[in-house]
């Protein structure tokens, strides 16, 4: 391992954070922690996760796409920033590309994504 991925890796380590193994097309569920004031609180934002881009890596963010009262929504994410509390994954979907950038152009059920009947989750390096 180069230096540089050793000291991404002792970054990532160092934030104890628990990513849930998803890609595009995947319907995922994210907490964002908002602060409103003195006050703070977790706002949920669900949709599709269009894109990935870096990778796991430190410097990796996501792009979840949503359709709000008539209008489509797209809110990119870092992968590890602090205030994401948590990020759930709600259904797997089934998608032939990489960047789901086509689905900006669709509507209705042109826009829908086949799920994933049989998912079965990879196994982990050690086990």
């Amino acid at each position: 391992m180069d230096l540089i991925a050793q000291l991404e890796a002792e970054q990532i380590a160092a934030l104890g954070k628990d990513i849930p193994d998803f890609k595009a097309g995947d319907t995922i569920r994210v907490g964002y922690k908002v602060t409103e004031g003195t006050r703070s609180r977790v706002q949920n934002y669900e949709g599709v996760c269009i894109s990935r881009k870096n990778g796991s890596g430190i410097a990796g963010s996501f792009t979840v796409r949503k359709i709000s009262f008539g209008e489509g929504v797209e809110r990119v994410f870092p992968l590890y920033s602090t205030n994401i509390d948590s990020i759930t994954v709600v259904r797997r979907g089934r998608v032939r590309r990489a960047k789901l950038y086509y689905l900006r152009a669709r509507r209705g059920k042109s826009a829908r994504i086949a799920e994933v009947a049989n998912y079965k989750p990879k196994a982990d390096a050690e086990a």
